[in-house]
C-alpha cells in the first residue's frame, strides 16, 4: 500500500483543496463525518432508504453536500457519509434545514441499521499536503486512524512532526496528495488525528511513493534530523488501523441531484 507514514497504506479526498486553503480566511475547516454499519441481509433496503432520504432533502431545498464512500477494506458492509468544509456556524444552520426529513431517516434507514457513530474532523492545512486539483470525488481514497498515547505531550509532538514533514512534502514537491485533520467530538474511541490519501485506482493505490515519505524527509532535513522526526511519530503513536473507501455516487447528495 502506499506507505505514507511508517505503519501507513479520511474516504477523506474527503476534502477538496481549494476549500481548505480558503480556511484561512472563511474558517470552513470543519467537516462532519457519519459512519454506519449495516447488516448483509439489510444492505438493498438501507441503500434504497437513503435513496428516499435524498429525495426528500430534494424536495426540502436542502443545500449541503454529504458525499457517500462504501468501506472497501475492513468492514465492507459499512457506509461513510462527508459534509464538505464548513464552519462550526454553518452545521447551526443544517440541523433545522434538514429536520424535515428526520422522519422520512428514521423509517427508511433507521430500521436497517447496526450502528452508527459520528465525528467532527477539523482540516490542519499545515499539516498537509494539498496541491491544487486534489478533488472530493477521486474513485478510492485510503483512510488512516491515529489513536495518540495519554497526554498533550504525545499530541504536541505528533502535530510538530507533521508540520515538518508537510513542509519537507512541499519543499520537496512530493508527488503524494494527502489531507491530515484533528478529529473532534469523537467519544471514547475516537482517534487523535486522521489522514486521507486519494487514488485514482487499485494499481495507483497500491504504488509505493518514489522517494518514500522517510527517504523525502531525509532528503529535505539530512538523515539525522529525518530519523529524530521518525521517532517523534513512533514515539506518539499509541494505535494505527487504516481502511480504503470508494466514492459512491448513488448515495451522494447535492443539492443539483448531480
Amino acid at each position: 500500500m502506499k506507505t505514507i507514514t511508517p505503519w501507513l497504506a479520511l474516504s477523506f479526498a474527503l476534502l477538496c483543496a481549494a476549500g481548505a486553503r480558503a480556511a484561512d480566511t472563511n474558517n470552513a475547516t470543519i467537516i462532519r463525518g457519519y459512519t454506519d454499519i449495516v447488516a448483509p441481509a439489510d444492505q438493498q433496503a438501507y441503500e434504497t432508504g437513503v435513496k428516499n432520504f435524498n429525495q426528500c432533502l430534494h424536495q426540502h431545498g436542502f443545500k449541503y453536500t454529504w458525499t457517500a464512500w462504501t468501506h472497501e477494506t475492513g468492514d465492507t458492509y459499512s457506509y461513510s457519509y462527508t459534509s464538505e468544509p464548513l464552519s462550526w456556524d454553518s452545521f447551526d444552520a443544517m440541523n433545522p434545514a434538514s429536520k424535515a426529513c428526520d422522519q422520512a431517516f428514521r423509517e427508511s434507514v433507521n430500521p436497517h441499521l447496526k450502528s452508527e457513530t459520528s465525528a467532527f474532523v477539523e482540516v490542519m492545512p499545515e499539516l498537509s499536503h494539498m496541491p491544487k486539483g486534489m478533488g472530493m470525488t477521486a474513485p478510492f481514497i485510503e483512510v488512516t486512524y491515529f489513536k495518540l498515547k495519554p497526554g498533550h505531550e504525545a499530541s504536541e509532538a505528533f502535530a510538530a512532526a507533521a508540520k515538518k514533514i508537510a513542509a519537507a512534502a512541499e519543499k520537496s514537491n512530493w508527488s503524494i496528495d494527502y489531507i491530515m485533520g484533528a478529529v473532534r467530538e469523537g467519544g471514547e474511541d475516537a482517534p487523535d488525528f486522521m489522514l486521507i490519501s486519494s487514488a485514482k485506482s487499485w494499481g495507483d493505490l497500491g504504488r509505493d511513493p518514489d522517494p518514500t515519505v522517510w527517504k523525502m524527509v531525509e532528503n529535505v532535513y539530512g538523515k539525522e534530523s529525518g530519523q529524530a522526526i521518525r521517532k517523534s511519530v513512533n514515539d506518539a503513536i499509541q494505535s494505527v488501523s487504516s481502511h480504503v473507501d470508494s466514492y459512491n455516487a448513488d448515495l451522494t447528495y447535492t443539492s443539483s441531484g448531480k
